[in-house]
């Protein structure tokens, strides 16, 4: 038995002796799966006009193409643009104006002086508009995400599903993998200052 199970049961047992019913079941019976697959052109249409609804910017490119993407993304920023450690290859654009700052563990005051951050994510549901980053290698730890004024962040089609059910488990079996409290699952639907850039292969 887990420490939370135990937690639990302390609480039903003590809610039971006070005289509380236990609380009902919580219907399952809703959507778990969408109408298309994964990366469906359906879905890439449906989360580009729910972002640029929420005012993001919404590049769109080839797998091979992202660094091309990223620079036109990156093109007014002119500060430090502060990546994750595990930024793959082949994303940072070359010649670009901005100076490029690995985390290594950057402070508050040294992500406060950067301009930007560039980062992959974990999933994103076609339907809410959410992008969900659970501090894998690509999207390092939350405090990268939070400071700088703009994001761009870049999604794989494959990624990209229609319901919430859907893309949870894409990103809670991940976190769940990591120790780091910084590393909890975080997702987003909140877009001032972000920019898109959905990858598809060619």
């Amino acid at each position: 038995m887990t420490a939370r199970e135990e937690v639990l049961g302390r609480i039903r047992a003590a809610n039971a002796a006070a005289g509380h019913p236990p609380p009902p079941d919580v219907p399952r019976d809703y959507h778990r799966t969408g109408s298309h697959p994964a990366g469906a052109p359906e879905l890439l249409a449906l989360l580009r006009d729910r972002l640029v609804d929420y005012k993001a910017t919404v590049l769109d490119a080839a797998a091979d193409g992202v660094a091309e993407a990223v620079q036109i993304a990156l093109t007014e920023v002119t500060g430090p643009v502060v990546v994750p450690p595990g930024l793959p290859a082949g994303w940072w654009p070359d010649g670009l104006a901005a100076t490029r700052v690995t985390d290594d563990g950057l402070s508050p005051a040294d992500l406060d002086a950067t301009a930007a951050v560039l980062t992959g994510c974990a999933a994103a549901c076609a339907v809410t508009g959410t992008i969900a980053l659970d501090g894998s290698p690509d999207q390092g730890r939350r405090a990268i995400t939070l400071v700088p004024d703009v994001h761009v962040c870049v999604v794989r089609a494959e990624q990209v599903v229609e319901t919430v059910p859907e893309s949870s488990p894409r990103w809670i079996r991940r976190a769940r993998s990591r120790s780091s409290a910084d590393r909890r699952p975080r997702a987003t639907s909140s877009w001032s200052g972000w920019r898109a850039c959905t990858a598809r292969a060619r």
